[in-house]
């Protein structure tokens, strides 16, 4: 949850003589807001969206802002879905709304009390607050032996490919995405001087633009080259990267770059999301054609990754970190294992239970 910082208050209460008052006490709470959003180091793109929002929720009321009900929201959020809007336009607006009503609420409810005799509630509830990006859409991975199938293929053909190195690239990028779960915007952005084998047993890529938390920008984070990411980046370091040009030992030269080079910055271009997107989605239609039409996607390998790593024995807090998750309660959502993993579980757990108590009526 954000936390925002403290600014002036409004004030003790005091009262109007007209509705331009009770007009622009409104307004100063929106503008009280906003300058709680910059102290918190916001960005003006992000705080200038929330405060739209805002006055977007309000032009549906007919009260002002303290009089809203959850009936209010309820009514809001129906029509945004009559409009067609998405359910993650939809989740970002609940959630622009709910913010500011949680700002209003713990710092101007004696305020508006005092002012209005109203009591201030909010109106996004668990009832009616929508439900994000994952609702209806459970990224359940491949399995094993399909990720096997994928890039033990991959990997063979590459010899024979006519236009080996963007064929190489393409495989190099998803195998990042496979196992060490890094985002496809997180890998086109790492330089060659990411790359710092000197850090830790194995080496770690420093991931310089990270996702951050809405409107605070990048978030770094050192991702340990764990699960075989150290001979893949050997490899590629060492055989395949040169060979895009004069450039391979420029620290600030794009690590995944493209075939063009930019002849005045003497370095290569980077590969774009989409170069690398298409590639990963030929090699599916090669190589696990089930898994076609859209269905293999950067994000489900990544998805994959946290599965398998976790199966594996490394434990969520470990996982969350290396994902660059916020919260632990996202890497959960990333986790899919088998039936027989959770009935395992659950068996181990009471045999250990059981053990227990034999131990204890023995002694």
């Amino acid at each position: 949850m954000m936390k925002l910082a403290a600014m002036r208050s409004i004030g003790t209460a005091r009262g109007w003589r007209s509705e331009e008052d009770a007009a622009d006490f409104e307004q100063e709470i929106i503008d009280q807001y906003a300058l709680a959003m910059a102290a918190a180091g916001l960005s003006d793109g992000y705080i200038a969206q929330s405060r739209a929002v805002v006055f977007e929720f309000r032009h549906h009321l007919d009260v002002p802002l303290w009089q809203a009900r959850p009936s209010d929201a309820d009514a809001f959020l129906a029509g945004l879905r009559r409009a067609g809007l998405a359910v993650t336009t939809r989740a970002s607006k609940a959630g622009a709304i709910a913010q500011f009503y949680d700002f209003a609420i713990a710092r101007y409810q004696g305020d508006i009390n005092a002012l209005t005799e109203w009591v201030i509630e909010q109106p996004i509830d668990e009832y009616n607050r929508q439900s994000g990006s994952s609702l209806g859409k459970v990224r359940v991975p491949p399995s094993d032996a399909e990720i096997d199938r994928l890039f033990g293929g991959w990997a063979a053909s590459l010899q024979d490919e006519r236009r080996y190195l963007p064929a190489a690239r393409n495989y190099f990028a998803a195998s990042l995405w496979r196992r060490v779960g890094v985002r496809i915007t997180e890998s086109t952005k790492l330089d060659i001087r990411d790359w710092r084998p000197d850090l830790g047993a194995l080496g770690k890529l420093h991931v310089r633009f990270g996702k951050g938390s809405r409107g605070r920008g990048s978030k770094q984070r050192l991702v340990p080259a764990i699960n075989g990411a150290d001979k893949l980046i050997d490899w590629w370091l060492g055989d395949v990267r040169h060979r895009f040009g004069p450039d391979w030992d420029d620290p600030d030269a794009p690590m995944i770059p493209s075939e063009r080079f930019d002849h005045e910055l003497g370095r290569s271009w980077r590969a774009s999301d989409d170069v690398l997107r298409r590639g990963l989605a030929r090699a599916t239609e090669r190589f696990l054609p089930a898994w076609a039409g859209g269905r293999m996607t950067p994000h489900v390998l990544r998805h994959y990754c946290a599965s398998s790593l976790y199966l594996a024995g490394m434990d969520l807090k470990a996982l969350q970190e290396l994902l660059g998750h916020q919260w632990l309660a996202t890497t959960t959502q990333y986790i899919h294992v088998p039936g027989e993993h959770v009935e395992d579980s659950w068996m181990q757990a009471n045999q250990r239970l059981e053990d227990r108590f034999e131990g204890m009526t023995t002694r």
